[in-house]
């Protein structure tokens, strides 16, 4: 698990690989590697690797038909991102709301300073 969670915040720190995937997202169909190279001012061998990054962290499904090769977004390995930023933030939440009660409990006992 540890190693997927890697593999999709490797996937989407390039800002190439996040335009790729919001591409694909907004497109909500299958794109060929063609028609997603005609976005970018990259060679199609250049949007090739990005893709192998985004179907390896599971965020994209591929599918050939006749000659060419289709694309299509995977949101779904994004909850795993979620779910881990979801468990700082409920820490952080925590933290925040425990300071902030000892501060009232601080003000009430010294109200003159």
């Amino acid at each position: 698990m540890p190693n997927q969670l890697n593999k999709i915040f490797k996937s989407i720190a390039d800002p190439t690989r996040r335009d790729i995937f919001h591409l694909l997202i907004v497109a909500s169909t299958a794109l060929s590697i063609t028609q997603i190279a005609n976005h970018f001012d990259i060679s199609r061998q250049g949007i090739t690797k990005h893709l192998k990054v985004l179907h390896q962290a599971g965020l994209l499904e591929m599918t050939t038909k006749g000659r060419e090769r289709y694309c299509m977004a995977n949101a779904g390995p994004l909850r795993e991102i979620h779910d881990w930023v979801a468990f700082y933030e409920q820490f952080w939440d925590d933290k925040l709301n425990r300071l902030n009660q000892y501060l009232k409990q601080k003000g009430k006992q010294n109200p003159g300073g």
